[in-house]
């Protein structure tokens, strides 16, 4: 299949790149030329702007916008309503607000344009690893972008199959699934990224403990100076806390366990926060979750070695550089 791409930074670019590994083709176009040159060099087709992307696509048309949320995104969007034609479809595979889908899909049907949000989690591992994707737009369209959605995605891989799922190979096995109707696929989504959040904050506060264990304030038989590298590596074999996470915590530590590298000034996407928003228009309650917002607000004032961590964490996986105070 053919797709434009909007937007070619950490993911965008290797969105690309597994598309044509996979033998579609792709048309490209980035604010940066150097970006789309290099592109272009690996067998993408670059574009000069968004007319011009336009153009070079066959209808129907599918355009891919891989750009921060916000402006950003609403912007492009409402550049390319303007360019494309009725039965085009455009594609949202950043972190925006799933509110803000609900009604970029009303508004683009009335002019007869398809809207689908995708939830793409891999950062910038998505290239070798694949894309886990939730999808939320009209089935049909989903289906039709379908062979699109299977090469990006992670495959069945290595995994062992869930015990009691039976029958054929499902899309959920493959890494990514229809989740339902416009907005969808970012609202789970964004709940997969708040309880990231509760998850990267519980191995920062327990490696913290243990970093502080040699402290002087404690008795001294009770201070042990333990090696947190080799804490990681063992926890990663056989170990009900091991994920993915904890790779990277592991990579972290034996690279430099002071983790000096880092302030442990943590930022927040706005998706953690979107979360807790939701958990209390539903009156769900979320202390894990809410408490791991509010950590990485306390620690652009007063950074400890858990917040390390989590610096190391969201580098590992995203490519996310800390923001200064």
């Amino acid at each position: 299949m053919q797709l434009g791409i909007v937007g070619l930074g950490r993911m965008g670019g290797n969105i690309a790149r597994r598309l044509m590994q996979g033998g579609h083709q792709t048309v490209v176009f980035d604010r940066s030329q150097a970006s789309i040159t290099t592109l272009e060099g690996e067998g993408a087709t670059g574009a000069r702007d968004l007319a011009d992307l336009v153009a070079k696509l066959d209808t129907p048309r599918a355009v891919w916008v891989m750009l921060p949320a916000g402006s950003p995104t609403e912007q492009t969007i409402a550049q390319l309503a303007d360019l494309l034609s009725p039965g085009d479809v455009i594609i949202d595979g950043g972190n925006t607000f799933y509110k803000d889908d609900i009604r970029r899909a009303r508004d683009l049907s009335a002019r007869q344009l398809h809207y689908v949000d995708v939830g793409t989690s891999g950062g910038v591992w998505g290239l070798e690893r694949g894309y886990c994707m939730m999808i939320g737009g009209e089935k049909a369209v989903f289906e039709h972008l379908d062979p699109l959605f299977k090469t990006l995605a992670p495959g069945i891989g290595d995994i062992p199959r869930t015990q009691g799922r039976t029958g054929d190979e499902e899309r959920a096995e493959h890494g990514y699934i229809h989740t339902g109707p416009a907005g969808s696929g970012h609202f789970v989504k964004m709940i997969h990224n708040g309880i990231e959040y509760g998850m990267m904050q519980a191995f920062a506060e327990g490696f913290d403990i243990l970093k502080t264990k040699a402290s002087d304030s404690l008795p001294e038989d009770q201070r042990f100076d333990l090696n947190l590298a080799d804490i990681a590596e063992v926890w990663r074999r056989g170990s009900v806390v091991s994920s993915w996470l904890l790779d990277l915590t592991a990579d972290a530590l034996v690279a430099d366990e002071a983790l000096a590298g880092y302030s442990g000034v943590v930022s927040d996407s706005g998706e953690g926060r979107w979360t807790i928003d939701a958990a209390v228009e539903q009156a769900v309650p979320v202390p894990v979750l809410s408490g791991a917002l509010f950590a990485r607000f306390r620690s652009r004032q007063d950074a400890t070695y858990g917040d390390k961590i989590l610096s190391a964490m969201r580098f590992g996986f995203g490519g996310h550089v800390e923001t200064p105070k």
